[in-house]
């Protein structure tokens, strides 16, 4: 087994959609979903290019699919090359995730009886970002005759129903060059494809370029006998307004520029890009071939979704490889995802925390608007950082009885990620030690955050002590709690971090601290309040069991076994409904547990044990949400658990290979991808951040003999080479 490889050879219609994500290219600047250059009837090719958003109804606004770089179909006679036409004798399909290349292999028999092999590949270039390329080889078996190649660009694409673009420019640069401009109908950004085709065969080549409205494109023709060949390669330009003043003249000029270097050198470089960030990011798994295939497929979506080109642009929650969540980013960005880049490719984490910099305005424009002070991070968050959650979500029969939608109170009362923003950006500072990061723009997250904070809670004279109320915690089955454990624990932390960092801001940086303090009303009033805060924050532990509560009332909540459920194929949601499953201890994922992975040094062993027993039996690890196996799988290898953690890791790297919540047609979940990686490299491999830096205390997994990967610290190449 290659565990480098992603191979499928037989092709099933039913798996399409699943197929299209798990074979997506891409570079961080954009991603391509893996149709098929020859396109059918109800195919929707996909390319999403980060940052390039447009109004839409309902979900506010969405990353937009742009045009279709990928089409090459094939003539052969008078017979257009096709999956469901003729008779396909061998098929492969393979990515090839140590270089990021998608190859197809076809042995192709025409409804004229004559046999070809056909073979694609295409690849987002890492190392230039705006270049795209897609090559195809058609070797004659037994044909004698015409044969012909057409290669274009489309724009007669959209998401779904919904159009987004029209129509700027489009013109052909000469026989062997085609371009288009488009622009986006409510934000009005233009976005310009150019595409530059050569050949080779063993027949002479023709070129004509045809100038069909919304796609052109170049025809190369030849006449092949059998055991002759004809190459063909279109090399891409994308780029937009975002990027330069005139797209279309930039990308009309790369292209060919790009192509006349050609499309094995564009190749190499790419290869070149792969081979130096594997180089900082691959992890080895001796005794386990399938969960080191498992884990480098997560590491090879999450390396294809990182923008290297920007800082004001996140990771979709889906990558860059679906529809899921319209392409915004969530609270998995810094809690799930981050780890990941701070410790193995810190330039791209510091991009990432530099979107939500750049996104400040938007936060506090909902913390405004909800009553409060500072700067409230959206829970869907896109191009400003305003709040972009839809209000309503259509829900399935069997969640209902019937078809209908439900109100989604996420991005109006899911408040912990703004706590969530905080902890990227201290885990960020204190892996790298970027002190004019967190100078410059850390210690202004940090602080309007804080801000936020001290102003969200209020005090319970009953209780003496406050509250926060009317929330929903990272366990999204229960709304409209009071007290979630986990938000409040996360608030007092964020405040306490607060503190500590406005005095390392004036012991060090006493200018940027009178500026902060200025702009923020930091005055001593507030500070002393943030102090009461600290102390006086309910959250809520029995003294005897260490048992924290996860919400006020949630120990009066109605018992379930989950185990009586078995076997099932739905979520605990599915089966008890929307609204019931409010009534019970059923979790749809890890929330006190989510507190114990974040802060563990805040919690003994008899508290961290306990607190896994008693949550772990009552959460949905296998249907719930995919953000739970891997966080599972980390606590419970850190508790000692191997057995249990083992059981939530494969649970965690079936999510999206083996599509096993279903949904995987949306897109990637980078969220789990990036939580596999915590799994192995906190949980398996015990690595735990000292005053010496990070330090490993090994904590295999039955059948594993040895993992090796290597961590970033303050500017050093750490490798670790652990054995059981």
């Amino acid at each position: 087994m290659d565990t480098w490889l992603i191979t499928e050879t037989d092709f099933d219609a039913d798996l399409r959609g699943h197929c299209e994500a798990i074979f997506a290219i891409g570079n961080g600047y954009l991603g391509t979903r893996g149709t098929f250059e020859e396109g059918y009837r109800d195919d929707e090719p996909v390319t999403l290019v980060n940052g390039v958003f447009d109004d839409a109804p309902i979900v506010h606004t969405e990353l937009v699919n742009v045009p279709d770089w990928t089409g090459l179909r094939v003539r052969v006679g008078s017979s257009w090359f096709g999956m469901d036409e003729g008779e396909v004798e061998t098929y492969e399909r393979t990515l090839d995730m140590r270089r990021g290349l998608l190859t197809r292999s076809v042995r192709w028999r025409s409804p004229e009886g004559s046999l070809l092999d056909l073979v694609f590949e295409r690849f987002a270039s890492m190392a230039d970002p705006h270049v795209v390329v897609a090559r195809c080889r058609v070797t004659s078996l037994s044909h004698s005759g015409a044969v012909a190649v057409r290669a274009g660009l489309s724009a007669t694409v959209g998401n779904g129903d919904i159009r987004h673009w029209r129509l700027s420019r489009q013109e052909a640069a000469n026989d062997r060059a085609v371009a288009l401009a488009v622009t986006t109908r409510s934000t009005g950004v233009t976005l310009a494809a150019a595409a530059a085709v050569t050949a080779s065969s063993t027949g002479t080549v023709s070129y004509e370029a045809g100038d069909c409205l919304w796609a052109p494109y170049v025809t190369v023709q030849t006449r092949l006998r059998p055991g002759g060949a004809i190459e063909v390669d279109k090399v891409v330009v994308i780029t937009t307004t975002r990027d330069v003043e005139d797209p279309y003249a930039r990308a009309v000029h790369e292209a060919q520029a790009a192509s006349r270097r050609g499309a094995p050198m564009l190749r190499r470089e790419h290869e070149a890009a792969w081979e130096a960030l594997w180089a900082a990011s691959d992890v080895v798994i001796e005794g386990d071939a399938a969960a080191e295939q498992a884990v480098r497929f997560g590491l090879y979506h999450l390396l294809i979704a990182a923008p290297r080109h920007e800082d004001r642009v996140s990771i979709p929650a889906r990558t860059l490889s679906g529809y899921g969540y319209r392409g915004h980013a969530l609270w998995e960005s810094e809690i799930y995802m981050l780890p990941f880049y701070v410790y193995t490719q810190p330039e791209v984490a510091r991009n990432l925390l530099m979107y939500r910099y750049h996104t400040l305005a938007g936060a506090r424009r909902k913390a405004a608007r909800q009553g409060y002070e500072g700067a409230m991070f959206a829970w869907e968050s896109a191009a400003t950082g305003d709040e972009t959650t839809a209000r309503w979500m259509p829900v399935r029969s069997e969640e209902l009885g019937e078809e209908g939608v439900v109100r989604v109170w996420t991005g109006d009362i899911a408040h912990h990620n703004t706590a969530g923003v905080v902890y990227g950006v201290v885990q960020y500072w204190q892996a790298t030690g970027d002190d004019a990061f967190m100078r410059a723009y850390g210690a202004e997250i940090v602080l309007s955050a804080a801000v936020f904070w001290g102003s969200r809670p209020v005090w319970d004279e009953a209780r003496q002590g406050f509250i926060v109320e009317d929330v929903i915690g990272p366990d999204e089955s229960h709304e409209h709690v009071d007290n979630n454990a986990f938000t409040n624990a996360m608030a007092r932390w964020t405040l306490q971090v607060g503190r500590e960092v406005l005095g390392w801001l004036k012991a060090r940086h006493p200018r940027d601290a009178d500026r902060l303090v200025a702009d923020l009303a930091l005055t001593e009033d507030r500070l002393a309040h943030w102090s009461s805060v600290i102390e006086g924050l309910v959250v809520t532990a029995d003294p005897e069991t260490g048992i924290i509560e996860q919400f006020d009332g949630f120990d009066r909540l109605k018992q379930v076994d989950l185990a009586t459920y078995e076997p099932r194929s739905a979520s605990m949601q599915a089966l008890l409904g929307v609204e019931e499953t409010q009534n019970y201890q059923v979790l749809k994922q890890p929330d006190v547990l989510m507190l114990l992975h974040l802060l563990p040094d805040a919690f003994d062993a008899e508290t961290m044990a306990a607190n896994w027993s008693y949550y772990a039996a009552r959460t949905d690890l296998t249907f719930g949400s995919a953000l739970g196996p891997p966080i599972h799988a980390a606590l419970a290898a850190r508790l000692g658990y191997r057995e249990a953690a083992r059981e939530a890791f494969d649970l965690a790297i079936h999510t999206d290979l083996g599509n096993a919540r279903g949904d995987s047609e949306a897109g990637i979940h980078a969220a789990a991808a990036g939580g596999i990686w915590q799994a192995v490299v906190f949980g398996f491999g015990g690595v735990a951040l000292t005053d010496d830096g990070p330090v490993a205390s090994p904590r295999l997994p039955p059948g594993w003999t040895r993992l090796r990967f290597s961590l970033q610290y303050r500017g050093e190449r750490i490798d670790f080479d652990l054995r059981a």
